[in-house]
C-alpha cells in the first residue's frame, strides 16, 4: 500500500514535466528569438505572401478556418479581383481622373489671348491694314523688314494689289510702314497663341496633368488654332485679287471668307473658356461630392428644364448674331442707312432694293433669296438688326421669366441668378455700342468695342450655362465617388463571403467582412 502512495506521488510530480516537454517545439528551443516589428509579422503572414505572389489562394494560405485543400478556395475571388483592379489601373493610369489645377488656369490665360487677338484683328480691318502683306510666310515672315531694301522689296509688292492701285495710290513709305506693322502685329500674336499653346499642351499631357477626355479636346483646339491661321491666309489672298469682286469697285475681302475666320476665332475661344471652366467646377464638386449632388438634383429638376434649354438657344442666338456682323463688315453694310430704328424712311428699306436681281447669278433668278442675304450690304445689315433685336428681347423675355414665375424664382440657384443678371448688363451694353457704332458712322473706338462686346456676351452666356447644365463627366464621377470602395478588399468582401458560406457553411463571417470566425467551436 505504501509503495502505491509512493508511485502515485513520483507520477504527480513528473506530469509538469512531460507536459512542458510534450507541448514544446524541440526545433523552436534551439532557434534564437530575434526582435521582430509589426511590418515584419504581417509581411509573413501566409495570407500576404499569396497577395505578393500573385498565385492562387491554397490550403497553406487559409488553413487557419479549417477548409479542406480538395475543394477551392473562397477568398479566390479575393485574389481574382486585385488581379483586376491592377490590370484596370494599369491600362488607365495614364491620365489622372481630374485635370491639374494648373491646366484650367492656362486654358483661360489662352483664351484672354484670343480675346485679345480678336479685337485686334478688328482694328486690322477697320484700319484697313490687312492686305498689306501680300505673303504668307508661317516661319520666315516672323521677322519684319530690317532695312531699305526689304522694305522698298515690300512696298513694291503692295503697289501691285488692287488696294492700291484703287484707294492708295498716293501711299507713301512711311504710311506703308503704319500699316505693314498693323498686319504683322496681328499675325505675330497668332503665332503667339499657336505656341503658347502648343508647348505647354505637350508638356501636360506629357506629365500626365490632364484627364483623358480634357487631352482630347486639347489636341482638338491646337488643330482648330492651326486651321485658323490657314483660313486667315485664304482670307486675305481673296482681297489681293480683282476676280472676286466687280471691277472697279472697293477691293475687299470675302465676307464669307472674313465670317469663317471670325466663327473660327469665336469657336476656339469658346472652347478654351468653356474647358477652363470646366475643370475648374469639376474640382470644385469633387472635393464636396454631397454639396455637389444636393447641387445636380436641384439643376435636374424638370422645373428648370425650359430654363435650360433657353440659355443653349439663347448662346446659339448671340453667336449667329455675331457672324452676321462679320457679313455686315465684310461689305461695308455698317456705312449706309445710319439712323435706329428706321432704315431711311421706314422700318425696312422697299423690298425691290432688298431682293435685287442684280445680286442674282442665274438666268431664272433661283438664288436671290439666298445671295441677297449674304451679298446684299441693305439686306444684310436688316438681318443683322433683326437677329440683334431677337437677342435682346430673348435675354430681356429669360430674365423676365426668372423673375416673374414663382417657381422658378423659388428653386433657381442663386449662382444662376447672378448669371442672368450679367447676360442682360451685357446685352444692354452691346444694344447702345451698335446703336452708336450704326449713327455715327463707324468709328474706330466704338466699332472696335462693339466687336469686343459681342464676344463678351457669348462668354457671359456660357458662364451662365455652366451654371446651369449638368456636366455629365462631373455628376458620373461625383456618382462614382460615392459607391467607389475605398479599398480592394472592400470590393471583394460580397465574393468572399459568397464563396464561405456557400462551399463552407460551418464558416461564418462578420457582418462587415472584416473578421471570421466558424459557427462549430471544432472546427
Amino acid at each position: 500500500m505504501a509503495s502505491l502512495f509512493t508511485t502515485y506521488h513520483l507520477l504527480r510530480r513528473a506530469a509538469p514535466k512531460v507536459s512542458k516537454e510534450f507541448f514544446t517545439c524541440q526545433a523552436a528551443r534551439h532557434t534564437a528569438l530575434r526582435p521582430r516589428n509589426v511590418q515584419q509579422i504581417v509581411e509573413d503572414l501566409p495570407l500576404q505572401r499569396t497577395f505578393r505572389s500573385g498565385k492562387p489562394f491554397t490550403q497553406t494560405a487559409v488553413s487557419g478556418v479549417g477548409i479542406s485543400s480538395d475543394a477551392a478556395s473562397p477568398l479566390s475571388p479575393l485574389n481574382g479581383t486585385i488581379r483586376n483592379v491592377r490590370r484596370e489601373t494599369s491600362r488607365k493610369s495614364y491620365f489622372p481622373e481630374t485635370s491639374d489645377k494648373a491646366v484650367a488656369y492656362w486654358l483661360l490665360g489662352s483664351a484672354a489671348s484670343v480675346f485679345g487677338l480678336v479685337v485686334f484683328g478688328g482694328l486690322t480691318r477697320l484700319t484697313e491694314s490687312g492686305l498689306s502683306i501680300t505673303e504668307w510666310r508661317p516661319v520666315t515672315g516672323s521677322l519684319p523688314p530690317m532695312n531699305a531694301t526689304d522694305w522698298d522689296l515690300e512696298f513694291t509688292k503692295y503697289r501691285s494689289s488692287p488696294e492700291f492701285k484703287q484707294l492708295n495710290p498716293r501711299m507713301t513709305l512711311e504710311e506703308f510702314k503704319s500699316i505693314y506693322y498693323m498686319e504683322w502685329g496681328h499675325r505675330q500674336w497668332g503665332r503667339a497663341v499657336g505656341l503658347t499653346f502648343l508647348l505647354p499642351a505637350v508638356y501636360f499631357i506629357a506629365r500626365r496633368k490632364v484627364s483623358a477626355p480634357m487631352a482630347v479636346k486639347t489636341i482638338g483646339i491646337a488643330g482648330l488654332i492651326g486651321f485658323q491661321g490657314v483660313l486667315g491666309w485664304w482670307m486675305v489672298k481673296s482681297g489681293l485679287k480683282d476676280d472676286l469682286f466687280a471691277p472697279g469697285s472697293h477691293p475687299r475681302v470675302s465676307q464669307y471668307r472674313l465670317t469663317a475666320h471670325l466663327g473660327t476665332a469665336f469657336i476656339c475661344y469658346t472652347a478654351m473658356l468653356w474647358n477652363g471652366l470646366s475643370i475648374l467646377r469639376e474640382r470644385q464638386l469633387l472635393a464636396d461630392p454631397v454639396a455637389a449632388e444636393k447641387n445636380f438634383s436641384i439643376l435636374r429638376d424638370p422645373k428648370l428644364k425650359i430654363f435650360r434649354r433657353s440659355v443653349a438657344g439663347l448662346a446659339v442666338l448671340v453667336f449667329c448674331t455675331a457672324m452676321s456682323g462679320g457679313l455686315v463688315a465684310g461689305l461695308d453694310a455698317g456705312l449706309i442707312y445710319n439712323e435706329f430704328p428706321q432704315m431711311g424712311l421706314r422700318l425696312t428699306p422697299p423690298r425691290s432694293e432688298l431682293f435685287s436681281d442684280f445680286y442674282s447669278h442665274t438666268a431664272d433668278g433661283s438664288d436671290i433669296w439666298w445671295r441677297n442675304m449674304l451679298e446684299n450690304p441693305s439686306l444684310v445689315q436688316l438681318d443683322h438688326r433683326i437677329l440683334a433685336t431677337t437677342t435682346f428681347t430673348s435675354v430681356l423675355g429669360l430674365w423676365a421669366y426668372t423673375k416673374l414665375s414663382p417657381t422658378l424664382n423659388t428653386i433657381l440657384p442663386a449662382a444662376c441668378k447672378r448669371g442672368m443678371h450679367g447676360v442682360v448688363s451685357f446685352v444692354w451694353l452691346q444694344v447702345i455700342l451698335g446703336i452708336s457704332t450704326l449713327i455715327y458712322l463707324v468709328p474706330l473706338p466704338l466699332a472696335s468695342a462693339h466687336q469686343a462686346g459681342s464676344l463678351a456676351l457669348l462668354s457671359s452666356v456660357m458662364i451662365l450655362g455652366g451654371r446651369t447644365w449638368v456636366p455629365s463627366r462631373a455628376s458620373r464621377l461625383v456618382a462614382q465617388k460615392f459607391a467607389k470602395p475605398s479599398s480592394a478588399l472592400e470590393r471583394a468582401v460580397p465574393d468572399i463571403r459568397s464563396g464561405l458560406l456557400s462551399r463552407h457553411p460551418k464558416v461564418s463571417i462578420g457582418g462587415n467582412g472584416s473578421s471570421m470566425g466558424t459557427a462549430n467551436p471544432g472546427v
